[in-house]
């Protein structure tokens, strides 16, 4: 069974770093190590107007930004 790490919305920060917004994994703890990794990465080197987590979703892991998006005004531009 494949195991994904997704990242719901790439926001310009993700864009910027040319992260990929699907990563597939043949393990589950393969994939749940990985989405720990660039959580982690994300909220370290991002421009820190948000904040992200990741919720588990039948085996996957998605990667989320709290509080609404990073300040734009719109999520149409990301």
């Amino acid at each position: 069974m494949e195991h994904h790490v997704i990242i719901e919305k790439l926001c310009s920060c993700a864009k910027k770093e040319g992260m990929s917004q699907v990563d597939t994994f043949g393990e589950r703890s393969a994939a749940e190590n990985a989405a720990q990794t660039q959580l982690a990465y994300m909220q370290s080197s991002f421009c820190g107007k948000h904040q992200f987590d990741i919720t588990e979703v039948e085996e996957h892991f998605v990667i989320g930004m709290l509080g609404g998006g990073c300040g734009c005004g719109t999520h149409e531009k990301h």
